[in-house]
Parts: structure tokens; sequence; C-alpha cells
């Protein structure tokens, strides 16, 4: 039998999940954990999973209240496979020219398809901030830009490199996370997707890095586009880096902020020789600035 342990948390709570350490490394059979953002009208109102194998006990439950907030509540699913459960609850999402689905839902022909497991479900594009950065992606090729030098900061599971794979195939794309984890699951997801790996074009780079301070990075540098869906402080923290590693008139897509963070992240990118060219709308806006000095 298989359970669901499930705890309130706050926005940054859940952004935690799969970007550090392990809470769960020291015990046995640990949980898969997600979280999700379950109403878009109360955007900073998320909630973790921990799906175990076996029955949680008190020392799992003692970390997941450490992870959130309150008291967790714990669900038997019976003999359901737990995979099959942390499905149910994630709708694809269309963004585009795109479809971002987990295995239990079967492709759409007509699109971009990508299958994210379960298990690695956190970044699939259930958050607004992935799935407007694929609409912005998906835009801006639509209108003409083409480029053959991009990476994704903070990649996470992935999506946004494959995405700029599939729009610009002879492009040489690097994508990079603080965690390792992290990029061992996004190698997994280009297996799954049908991703190349490797240094030339049309083929994904995948490193460890904090931020820009990477030689891989660097021996890549400049680029004509960097995607960072990643948090406010951490973007302004960035920006003269960024503008170091941008080629002249290339381009930036900033994402992972809300809407009153906005204004200060352009901002400090206009300080360092940006301009904003396009502000999406509602709580996550996209940013998209353009390198002019």
């Amino acid at each position: 039998m298989s359970f669901r342990v499930s705890i309130a948390c706050t926005r940054e709570q859940g952004e935690r999940i799969g970007t550090g350490d392990d809470p769960f490394a020291e015990r046995d059979e640990p949980p898969v954990l997600v979280a999700d953002e379950p109403d878009e009208s109360a955007p900073n109102d998320w909630v973790i999973h921990a799906y175990f194998e076996r029955r949680p006990d008190p020392d799992d439950l003692a970390i997941l209240r450490s992870l959130g907030i309150g008291e967790p509540a714990v669900e038997a699913l019976g003999e359901d496979d737990w995979v099959t459960m942390s499905q149910r609850g994630l709708e694809p999402i269309r963004a585009g020219r795109f479809f971002v689905h987990t295995p239990t839902h079967p492709p759409d022909p007509a699109v971009i398809n990508f299958e994210i497991d379960a298990g690695l479900a956190f970044g699939t594009g259930q958050h607004a901030t992935t799935a407007g950065c694929l609409g912005m992606l998906d835009k801006m090729e639509r209108e003409g830009a083409a480029f053959t030098n991009i990476a994704d900061i903070g990649t996470g599971t992935g999506i946004l490199a494959f995405a700029a794979l599939k729009l610009w195939p002879r492009t040489k794309c690097i994508a990079t996370d603080i965690d390792p984890v992290a990029v061992e699951v996004a190698r997994e997801n280009a297996a799954i997707n049908g991703v190349a790996l490797g240094h030339g074009p049309g083929e994904l780079l995948l490193a460890v890095a904090d931020g820009l301070d990477s030689a891989m990075l660097v021996a890549r540098a400049p680029y004509e586009l960097i995607i960072a869906n990643i948090l406010a402080a951490p973007l302004i923290e960035l920006a003269p880096a960024m503008s170091k590693a941008v080629l002249r008139a290339g381009s930036v897509v900033l994402a992972g902020l809300l809407d009153h963070q906005a204004e200060s992240v352009t901002s400090a990118y206009e300080a360092h020789g940006f301009e904003l060219v396009e502000q999406g709308a509602g709580e996550w806006p996209v940013l998209l600035l353009w390198k002019t000095a």
C-alpha cells in the first residue's frame, strides 16, 4: 500500500523542493516530493505532496512539518500505484506550440510535446512561470527571432532548454542548475524526450553551476539568448553577470518573479545596458529584455 502526505506551504517553501539538499536523504525508502500551486488566484498558497511506498512514520512527518506550514495530512492510496496517483492532479499544460504532459496523458500530434514523469513533476510547466516562458519563446520565434547560442540558467527539469532546441534546431544550448540532482533529472528528461546531448549545434550541454559562475558557461559566452526562470532576488543579483555574458543586441527572458517585483528586476537590468521589450501580464510576468549597450 502506498501513501500520500500533503502539507500547506508558501510559494518560497514549495520552490525549495528539488532545488537543495534532499531532506529525506538519510531515510530508508524516501518519498518522492512534488510541490504545486493549487489555486492561481492565491499565488502564495502552495502544497507539498510526499508519495511513500510505505506507511510514513513520525520522523517522516516531522521532516514534512519542517518543510511546510501546519500539520501534514496522511492519505492511504490503497492498491493504486503512487505514480499513477501523483499524476492524476497534473493536467497537461498548453503554451504556444508546446504541450507538457505526464505519461498518463497522450501526446498531441499537432504540437510539440514534452513528457515529464510524475516523480519529476515540479517545474514541468504546471507553474505559470514555466508556461509563460514557453509562450514567450514561441512568440519570439514566430516573430522572426533566430539564435545559435543559448543558455538556460536554473534549468530544473530542462524543459525550457528543450523548447529552445525545438524552436531553433541548429542552436547550441547549455543548461545549468545549482542542484546536481536537477541536472540529472534534466538528463533523464532529455532521454525521454529525444533531446540530443553534446557540444554541437542542435545538442544540449548540461552542467552544474551557481548562476553564471561556471567555466563551461564562460567558455560558451557570449550568448544571443539567456533564459532564467528562477526568483526575483537572484535575477537582480545576476544582472551584472548577465550583461557581460550576453552579446550586444542579445536578449534575456526572465521569470520566477511576481508582478510587484517586475519593476525592480527591470531596473536592475536597465542599469546594466538592457531595455525592456515586453512584460507578460498576470501574477507571474515574463520579462523580455534586449541588450542595447
